[in-house]
């Protein structure tokens, strides 16, 4: 089985990459608003708890599967150390099935990510994204509050590649990835 992390600050098109990746493998998609948008709609606040558990049996049904692999969108802050046990955590649910990783972090500018940030393709599939100033701020605050780009040599992982997908769209994104990694 292969499990490809697409890992990247809000607004950056982890989603609509990971779309485009599907497309052209036998991958499967799990953006992290799989998990999101329910518990918003039915908890009516974002409770980590709840989007941790539900992620968590996605994670382990999906190891146990025949399946040919993920892709799991997340916005990793590299400042927190939970974030890089999440990481771990979820390579611990995978690693008995014989698991390759692979880690693909997108980088591209501010202006990129807030005109990316209104596109049609997000507000469809992430319904707290579609009151645009509030989403806008979420991202302008999350900068701020956190790193969510890594060092240079901080990702310690054989595997990983890192794009700044500003001027380049999701499907050669997603060819670079897959020819990389010869997925």
């Amino acid at each position: 089985m292969k499990l490809v992390f697409l890992f990247g600050n809000a607004a950056v098109g982890k989603m609509t990459v990971g779309q485009e990746l599907m497309k052209i493998t036998n991958l499967r998609l799990f953006h992290n608003h799989m998990t999101i948008e329910p518990v918003l709609e039915v908890f009516g606040t974002f409770d980590s708890h709840v989007i941790l558990r539900l992620r968590e049996v996605f994670f382990e049904e999906f190891a146990k599967s025949d399946r040919y692999g993920m892709i799991f969108t997340f916005m990793w802050a590299f400042d927190q150390q939970a974030d890089w046990d999440i990481v771990e955590h979820i390579k611990d649910i995978f690693a008995p099935y014989e698991t390759e990783f692979y880690y693909v972090e997108l980088v591209s500018s501010l202006e990129t990510r807030l005109e990316r940030n209104c596109t049609e393709n997000r507000l469809l599939h992430k319904a707290s994204k579609r009151d645009i100033e509030s989403s806008n701020n979420r991202l302008l605050t999350d900068d701020q509050s956190h790193r969510f780009e890594s060092l240079d040599g901080e990702i310690p992982f054989a595997n990983y590649i890192k794009i700044d997908n500003t001027s380049i769209g999701a499907a050669e994104t997603a060819r670079i990835i897959k020819n990389r990694f010869g997925l």
